[in-house]
């Protein structure tokens, strides 16, 4: 048997983070960090980048999550939209995979990244129902993709600039706000970013390291 794959889990909303670590967790991988807004600072094989919440096109910045580190970058999203996947894929990562697939699935297509491969996996392009892990408003009925436009609109976002950042029509989100805001029980903007800001839809700041499984790496000299 290979050694397990090392992976650090990095989003902006811990329970996000923590949700994919919690499935993740029966399989063969060491889970090494899961981190809110901050770079990686062990020895991992590969930054797993969940873009929940995130400004997706200009907010993505793969450089900064590996630093000094030989780590390959995984995206993982509901957001399936070629342009998104290409971009990312431009950017360097060596994998974009869909929150449908499941933890076997996932572990195959990390293992494939390992051996050099660029892999991209949608799923069946279903971004709005099922799910594993967690997401912030999933025990008050949101949908991730209904969560993830409300964690944009607590971030300040007009309907037109999510619709640009997540490759959606502004009807698309407004379908959207529409139902979230029914779920939770508002019907202004103002109350959904009150909302979201009393209910975990502000990004956090956190790190959290596996002690057992830290291997602080050396700063390259250059």
């Amino acid at each position: 048997m290979t050694r397990p794959i090392r992976l650090a889990i990095v989003d902006d909303h811990a329970v996000v983070v923590a949700g994919v670590a919690s499935f993740l967790a029966p399989e063969h991988i060491d889970v090494v960090e899961t981190d809110a807004s901050l770079p990686v600072v062990s020895d991992v094989d590969i930054v797993l980048f969940d873009t929940f919440g995130q400004l997706d096109g200009d907010g993505i910045d793969l450089d900064d999550f590996i630093r000094d580190s030989g780590a390959k970058v995984v995206v993982y999203s509901w957001n399936l939209q070629p342009e998104m996947v290409a971009d990312a894929v431009a950017r360097g990562a060596r994998g974009y995979l869909s929150k449908v697939l499941t933890g076997p699935e996932i572990v195959a297509a990390l293992q494939r990244v390992m051996a050099g491969e660029v892999v991209v996996l949608t799923g069946d392009h279903e971004t709005s129902v099922g799910g594993v892990g967690d997401w912030p408003g999933r025990s008050t009925g949101l949908s991730p993709r209904e969560a993830e436009i409300l964690a944009l609109i607590t971030q300040g976002l007009s309907n037109q600039e999510i619709a640009n950042r997540a490759y959606l029509s502004i009807n698309s989100v407004k379908t959207y706000i529409r139902s979230a805001y029914r779920k939770i029980g508002v019907t202004r903007r103002s109350q959904a970013v009150l909302w979201g800001v009393a209910n975990g839809f502000k990004p956090d700041v956190l790190r959290t390291v596996d002690a057992g499984l830290l291997a602080r790496r050396p700063r390259r000299t250059p």
